[in-house]
């Protein structure tokens, strides 16, 4: 499958991960670039923007709910899939609550990432 999508930016503290997922996105046709934290995603140049977050709830520092705070605020029609490694009734109800795309599970199968762009696109 190949989307078309100019870019994606990752935001996850698993710096050890974000190569791979990069590669994935990459294969699939995206361009992506990957920051270590929220705040290094938000003191990226404008020029930056993406078409789409990945964004990782589980963050020191900023974390991936306020992340999808600051987000809707700044830029209110970007989409976010948000992923969650450490899954509970009430972080899932405070991420839908600021409606991604996708709310996430890891471990998770590799395509369903791809899949959630794929659907938001189409």
């Amino acid at each position: 499958m190949q989307i078309h999508i100019l870019s994606i930016a990752i935001v996850d503290d698993e710096v050890s991960v974000l190569p791979a997922v990069v590669r994935l996105l990459h294969s699939a046709g995206m361009g992506a670039r990957a920051y270590a934290s929220g705040a290094e995603f938000l003191a990226s140049p404008p020029s930056h923007q993406p078409d789409f977050v990945l964004l990782d709830l589980h963050m020191p520092g900023l974390s991936g709910l306020e992340m999808q705070s600051r987000l809707a605020q700044v830029w209110p029609r970007l989409p976010v899939i948000v992923v969650t490694g450490h899954h509970t009734a009430a972080t899932e109800a405070q991420a839908q609550a600021a409606h991604p795309v996708a709310y996430l599970q890891e471990p998770s199968d590799e395509r369903l990432p791809l899949d959630a762009i794929e659907r938001a696109v189409h």
